[in-house]
């Protein structure tokens, strides 16, 4: 099938590890130019951006999302280099997986810290995807993925903060689909996935995760990253303001 991404400009946020790294390969495989960002590993981009075709395919750029300054700097630098933005997926969080027996309750954190995460992890994405807008409606073409959890809907012990801001993407999705004039906007809900991060995780909870997963298996990054390219591209034709789980059945 042809995903019709040939030179298309793709951004893909936090696209050093995990499922942002693989959506970045397999936009580059299609034929799509991809920028990155990295908060914290400057050299892990550069290696993507060799992996995925260097300076002349693909670029890397610092982005936090907790600071907006940060966030207009790398989108002035994207749109300057290329005239555009085509699709965006929203895909770095601040969250850091913690073992279920380290959590503490949502009365004992420090206020300023889940404040800080539920601005960056709900304002951040907002303050990303409304440059890339005006381009796409000018256009009248545009595709933007938001990373939402299945944790959003199922819940979790010590999730308070982290479902309340993929909860809110959700939502914020459901904005996104009146954009019209081309634009189809949709949230892909990862469950359990086997990143770099769930490599910090106890092998017996990884263990029992998968036994709680109807299709007996967690996903891989590159599981999710197919549904994004896909919904990112022209073989997208009308799925809009959806939330899709990539859960293996939760």
């Amino acid at each position: 099938m042809d995903l019709g991404l040939q030179d298309k400009r793709v951004l893909v946020t936090g696209g050093t590890k995990g499922i942002g790294r693989s959506v970045a390969q397999i936009f580059a495989q299609e034929g799509a130019r991809v920028a990155i960002t990295y908060h914290s590993a400057p050299e892990e981009a550069e290696k993507v951006v060799a992996e995925i075709g260097g300076p002349d395919r693909a670029f890397a750029t610092f982005l936090d999302l907790r600071d907006p300054a940060t966030i207009d700097t790398a989108m002035t630098r994207i749109l300057e280099r290329w005239g555009g933005i085509d699709v965006v997926v929203a895909n770095a969080q601040t969250f850091v997986w913690i073992n279920p027996e380290d959590l503490q309750p949502f009365e004992d954190i420090d206020t300023d810290e889940w404040f800080t995460h539920l601005r960056a992890n709900v304002e951040g994405h907002m303050h990303t995807i409304r440059p890339a807008l005006r381009g796409m409606r000018e256009r009248g073409w545009g595709r933007v993925i938001l990373l939402s959890s299945v944790t959003a809907r199922t819940g979790l012990y010590g999730s308070e903060v982290y479902g309340a801001a993929k909860a809110a993407l959700n939502g914020f999705v459901r904005g996104l689909m009146w954009t019209r004039d081309g634009i189809l906007s949709n949230v892909v809900a990862p469950g359990s996935t086997l990143t770099e991060s769930q490599q910090n995780v106890h092998a017996e909870i990884v263990e029992q995760m998968r036994k709680d997963t109807p299709s007996g298996r967690l996903a891989t990054p590159e599981d999710v990253a197919r549904l994004i390219v896909f919904l990112g591209s022209e073989a997208n034709g009308n799925i809009n303001g959806e939330v899709i789980a990539t859960a293996g059945g939760h």
